[in-house]
């Protein structure tokens, strides 16, 4: 494919662990429903509070991914 052309979907992943493990965590979901994903971008970053900590952390990102042709399945 000499002009792949691509599609963007918004996913917001979430991790009581970390910023990293939230991105982590809604590509891996993705993977299992969308091929062929490239790259992402970090839209926004947020965290729920709990009481004195950040008890989740809610990263939403732009994840990018060719759209096949139909002789490419």
């Amino acid at each position: 494919m000499s002009n792949p052309v691509y599609k963007m979907i918004e996913l917001t992943g979430t991790s009581p662990v970390s910023i990293d493990d939230a991105v982590q965590n809604a590509i891996k979901r993705a993977a299992k429903t969308v091929r062929e994903m490239k790259w992402l971008e970090v839209v926004e970053i947020r965290g729920r509070i709990d009481e004195d900590h950040v008890g989740q952390w809610q990263v939403t990102v732009k994840i990018g991914f060719t759209v096949l042709d139909d002789d490419e399945d």
